[in-house]
């Protein structure tokens, strides 16, 4: 039998980045000698934000979960060594994303590249950061202006650039079905190309340049069938929505481009070996079907819903990768699904429902007004709370979490505190005093002029991608750049879609949530409180919103009075909170690293206050030894993804507010 000529295999890569540039430099050097054929950056919290290393947000949160980039200086540190012209990059950056772009773009000319070859993906997708993610900064009006001039500056400029990355993979992992993940997706993106082709900075004749460069950034879960047939349904919509909507003749260049990273936050701490299996199953759902085939992959490490993986963990993700393009058959043969009545059926039902649920958002006046009015962050969070009670029920298994929980001693995790990467606390003194230096030894009257002639742009209407590539030039800061925006254009504070989710557990007689109902009433009544009260704080910079909304939402299900005022507050503005709203509990949710950091300057503060009596508990990824740390330092209780009973933790929650205020537990 003769063997068949294979498809090139797709673009593997391994999201990644932490500490310093220098650091990470090496790491991406490393990755791609073992065979990586493209970088895929991961950016700290406040690079993503657009805080500098020494702002007071900022703190706890430097080289946590990616690399800090602050200027010019650690931008051509991060690509030392390594030729940007030839390289394919993608940019996991949002509110910033112009920003970095330009110095990406400043460095490759340095390194003397031809910027119309530079290949590479700006995930640029703010509409999901108001939804989900939470590292959105200014208002969707002037958010989508900065989308629109990258996306015109790079057609014109660096046409093989893909300038946004229409993500759906963070709306799955804040809650989204199928249905949901696929209209909100397209609803963002045609939200985008009306304002592209309305801004009159791309001629008619070129629109489908434009369209061609649209890409997504897609969400595979452990239900592979459903998740290739949502692909095969993305694909056939986009076709469609380009053609009819906006004309686009060229079958290329309406052709659906995306890239995956499989589901991360679906991972489990509990038996977190079983992730390999969910890892593979996950990245055959966008790789089986050649006609929904995706163009990049990055699979996550075993490990992620532990801590930051390891070297050893990451390219262990990189092989299952390898051995799959390159040892299988796969890539031998043409759409193995084509003809299944099966598939057909199932992406038909999903296009009907996705072109409903469009219709809707188009008539709201598009994803735009959906997410001012706070109606897509409802949406999602009602159907995270439908999936979770789902889970808690045992209706949906997670092995090893609600089902088949006992386990022989794993070898993996025998010291938990090995099993992961930590980052070096006294590296973030280190960061900040090299942007102290930076400062010091600029040409501060440049940095200062290039600053007022971004404010004076970003006034008018002219594409601000000019003024910032002066800026950089010129050595301003991450936080120089965000600042003067936030001057002109203010910032904004996304909806929680805490108070509009609809009750998901009942309540019954006899059921679990209808027991801490009545502790919770009877705990009041014993304190003389109408209600307790409980705050929900999500300190510092990490968006990950998803538990922090759950806890809230089931929370107010048992009785409490929910204090919640969204993402990104500083310890001070969290401990005037409990004391003005005159709390019970607080309740800290962190998932980026920096609990070590700011939940004991919570704890001081409310000291401070005087309120020492009223609980803290504290929820996250949490290593063991950090946990026992955190309890120590005076953490009534800490939770971590295996404790996934949400009704159980608000019980915790009432027996903690108890023992604080000596009642019979």
């Amino acid at each position: 039998m003769t063997r068949r000529e294979k498809d090139r295999p797709w673009l593997m890569r391994t999201y990644a980045g932490h500490s310093t540039a220098e650091a990470s430099n090496e790491l991406y050097k490393n990755n791609l000698a073992k065979g990586q054929t493209g970088l895929s950056v991961a950016f700290d919290l406040p690079t993503q934000t657009g805080y500098d290393p020494d702002h007071i947000l900022a703190r706890g949160e430097v080289g946590r979960v990616g690399v800090p980039v602050s200027h010019i200086g650690d931008m051509r540190r991060l690509f030392q060594d390594i030729p940007l012209e030839g390289m394919n990059t993608s940019m996991t950056i949002n509110a910033t994303a112009m920003w970095l772009l330009a110095m990406y773009q400043v460095v490759a000319e340095e390194q003397g590249a031809d910027i119309t070859k530079l290949q590479g993906t700006t995930q640029n997708d703010i509409v999901k950061e108001y939804l989900s993610r939470g590292t959105h900064v200014f208002p969707p009006g002037p958010s989508l202006r900065l989308t629109t001039d990258m996306i015109t500056y790079t057609v014109n400029n660096i046409p093989k650039w893909n300038p946004i990355n229409i993500c759906s993979y963070h709306l799955q992992e804040a809650g989204a079905t199928p249905v949901q993940e696929i209209a909100f997706a397209m609803s963002t993106a045609i939200a985008v190309l009306d304002a592209v082709f309305a801004s009159g900075q791309i001629p008619e004749d070129r629109r489908g340049e434009v369209v061609a460069r649209i890409s997504f950034f897609v969400n595979a879960g452990v239900r592979f069938i459903e998740e290739m047939c949502k692909m095969r349904a993305f694909g056939r919509l986009w076709d469609t929505v380009t053609r009819e909507r906006y004309g686009i003749e060229n079958a290329k260049q309406r052709r659906f481009r995306y890239g995956v990273q499989v589901n991360s936050l679906g991972l489990t701490e509990a038996q977190p070996e079983n992730n390999v299996q969910r890892i593979v199953l996950e990245m055959l759902a966008v790789t089986l079907s050649k006609d929904a085939r995706a163009r990049a992959v990055q699979l996550p490490a075993w490990n992620e819903a532990l801590g930051l993986p390891r070297p050893w963990d990451q390219q262990w993700s990189l092989r299952i990768q390898q051995v799959l393009a390159h040892e299988s058959d796969l890539l031998e043969y043409e759409d193995i699904f084509e003809g299944s009545h099966v598939i057909e059926a199932k992406v038909t039902e999903l296009m009907e429902l996705v072109t409903a649920e469009m219709g809707r958002i188009e008539k709201m006046g598009g994803a735009m007004a959906a997410v001012e009015s706070g109606y897509l962050k409802s949406a999602l969070v009602s159907s995270h709370a439908e999936r979770r009670a789902r889970i808690e029920s045992g209706e949906e298994k997670i092995v090893g979490v609600n089902s088949y929980q006992g386990t022989e001693p794993s070898p993996l995790t025998a010291d938990l505190d090995t099993a992961i990467m930590t980052v070096d606390p006294a590296n973030e003194a280190r960061v900040v005093n090299a942007l102290h230096s930076w400062r010091d030894n600029r040409d501060e009257q440049r940095a200062q002029e290039s600053v007022a002639a971004l404010k004076a742009a970003a006034a008018g209407s002219e594409n601000l991608m000019a003024a910032t590539l002066a800026c950089v030039r010129a050595g301003v800061t991450t936080g120089e750049w965000s600042w003067a925006l936030r001057d002109v254009f203010g910032e904004f504070r996304a909806p929680t879609g805490v108070s509009s989710a609809p009750v998901a557990v009942t309540a019954e007689a006899g059921t679990p949530l209808a027991e801490v109902r009545r502790k919770v009433a009877a705990t009041a009544e014993e304190l003389g409180s109408g209600k307790l009260r409980l705050l929900v704080g999500k300190p510092g910079l990490d968006g990950h919103s998803n538990g922090a909304e759950q806890i809230a939402v089931r929370a107010r299900d048992a009785g409490f009075e929910v204090v919640y005022q969204g993402i990104r507050l500083t310890p001070e503005q969290i401990v005037s909170a409990a004391v003005a709203e005159d709390v019970h509990c607080v309740g800290l949710s962190i998932l980026s690293g920096s609990h070590a950091a700011l939940v004991p300057d919570v704890l001081e503060r409310l000291r401070r206050a005087g309120v020492d009596d009223v609980p803290v508990i504290a929820g996250g990824i949490i290593p063991p030894a950090d946990a026992a740390a955190l309890r120590a330092a005076g953490v009534a209780a800490v939770f971590t993804p295996k404790d996934f009973g949400i009704t159980e933790i608000i019980g915790r929650i009432v027996d903690e507010i108890r023992l604080a205020n000596k009642l019979e537990v």
